[in-house]
């Protein structure tokens, strides 16, 4: 099994410039559960198969029937575009076998992500001592960061493990902090939010409220901060935050997984001002940075407070840990967050911004930026349509005048049976309504105006079942 085949390289290689050389790469489709079932029976067995029909099962089943989050149509949730040389590059990572876990097995892989962590600490304002860790994306950084904030508040407040604490969040804080809330067992403080945004004067006034509950209630240790919410791209207001974090000895940390890539826009980093007062910050660079899944960047304003919290005692692992290994010149990835094992997610993005350079980054951005400031122009010149909001990134919420629920699903399901875009609707204060969100840089305006059009044309015709949309699929030669 581990012995080199060229012919099954070349037929893996071949496959690989084949996909890579799609432009566009095709959006896809939505298989039917009993339709793959069929398709992959007997897919693994006893004895082998070969992998020219193996190949050729993945290209005709498996690979038709995922939606491309590299397909310039894929507009749906918070998509990904990796670049070519990010893409290539991941794949020189795997044949490899590189992991990073730690500097004595992987110094140069690490040397190489901390430059990555470097550029992106100072586009955050971070001091020259913040640092971090490639975590698998969002979530893991909630996850790892506020595990930091619950045992440094414990420690240096003299709290037992038993003592109730709380970290403040908003009402439209990404569902991930709710799940490490109750995975670290600290309580949330929800503070209302203002159209959306989480603001100092909100936090401030809850603070004080808290305080008169702190004994019973547990002591507000700690405030999650959002950089472009999930749903529509708000940006909280960082510095009241700040100041409020700073005035109460709060642990600061700020989700910027989706609009932290803004960071490389002029205009949208002064809209962040205060998350370089942040204690903690992640980045997603597979969202808005054009980096392979699962890519996300986890920064330390003090990385000895991580270190203190994370790094994993064990015989087996003392070898890491000896003389030095503290030192800025021995990073161990594995002391800044819960993973131990972990490949170098960060070589990608290093290899591609060396490529490419952060110009280049900076200019893809802000196409995302200027293709949402053009649709909304776009909704208010059109009849029959209305802007929710105005967008402050790069995703924009509109409505369809007098539709219901029923009517933006079918207009969804529309769209991608007639491959025009992959789009899912969304709900704003009980209302549901449709949801477009750009990062991939060759989204232009014309498909923006093929999509909008279909808005305003008479309603589409209820959505075909899976397995008809499948059949219809194969019969116009999508399979």
């Amino acid at each position: 099994m581990h012995a080199f085949d060229p012919t099954l390289t070349d037929t893996i290689v071949r496959h690989l410039v084949d996909r890579l050389s799609l432009d566009p790469a095709p959006l896809g489709r939505i298989g039917a559960a009993a339709e793959l079932e069929v398709q992959l029976k007997g897919a693994i067995g006893a004895r082998g198969a070969d992998p020219a029909d193996v190949l050729r099962r993945y290209t005709e089943a498996v690979e038709p029937t995922v939606v491309s989050c590299d397909s310039p149509r894929f507009l749906a949730f918070i998509p990904g575009a990796p670049t070519k040389a990010a893409a290539l590059f991941d794949m020189v990572v795997s044949a490899a076998s590189l992991h990073g876990v730690s500097w004595l097995e992987a110094s140069g892989a690490i040397a190489a992500e901390n430059q990555v962590l470097r550029l992106l600490a100072d586009l955050a304002g971070l001091p020259a001592e913040a640092g971090g860790c490639f975590v698998s994306g969002g979530s893991a950084g909630n996850l790892s960061a506020l595990v930091v904030a619950r045992d440094t508040a414990r420690r240096r407040l003299g709290l037992d493990r038993r003592a109730p604490l709380r970290i403040a969040v908003s009402d439209q804080t990404h569902s991930s902090v709710a799940n490490t809330l109750s995975i670290i067992g600290v309580d949330p403080l929800v503070v209302p939010t203002e159209d959306h945004r989480l603001t100092g004067r909100a936090l401030a006034a809850a603070l004080a409220e808290a305080e008169r509950t702190a004994a019973a209630d547990g002591r507000v240790i700690g405030v999650v901060a959002t950089a472009g919410t999930t749903n529509a791209g708000i940006i909280d207001d960082l510095a009241g935050i700040a100041d409020q974090a700073t005035a109460h000895g709060l642990w600061l940390h700020v989700d910027a997984a989706y609009g932290g890539a803004g960071l490389f826009a002029p205009e949208i980093r002064a809209a962040m001002t205060g998350i370089e007062r942040a204690d903690s910050v992640v980045i997603d660079p597979h969202k808005w940075l054009f980096a392979p899944f699962d890519c996300g960047a986890l920064l330390y304003r003090d990385p000895r407070l991580a270190r203190a919290v994370h790094t994993q005692d064990a015989s087996y692992l003392d070898a890491i840990h000896g003389d030095g290994a503290e030192d800025h010149d021995e990073w161990n990835p594995s002391d800044y967050a819960y993973h131990l094992t972990r490949r170098p997610r960060g070589l990608p993005l290093w290899f591609s911004l060396a490529v490419h350079g952060t110009d280049a980054y900076r200019a893809a951005v802000e196409h995302g930026l200027r293709i949402a400031r053009f649709t909304a122009e776009l909704v208010r010149r059109t009849e029959g349509l209305e802007l929710v909001r105005e967008p402050e990134l790069s995703v924009v919420v509109l409505r369809r005048v007098g539709w219901s629920g029923d009517d933006y699903r079918a207009w969804c399901d529309d769209l991608m049976q007639r491959q025009i875009a992959f789009v899912a609707p969304t709900v704003w204060e009980g209302e549901t309504v449709a949801r477009l969100a750009y990062v991939h840089p060759d989204i232009t305006e014309q498909m923006v105006e093929e999509i909008i059009a279909t808005l305003v044309a008479p309603a589409p015709a209820p959505a075909l079942a899976p397995a008809a949309v499948s059949a219809a699929a194969a019969a116009e030669g999508r399979a």
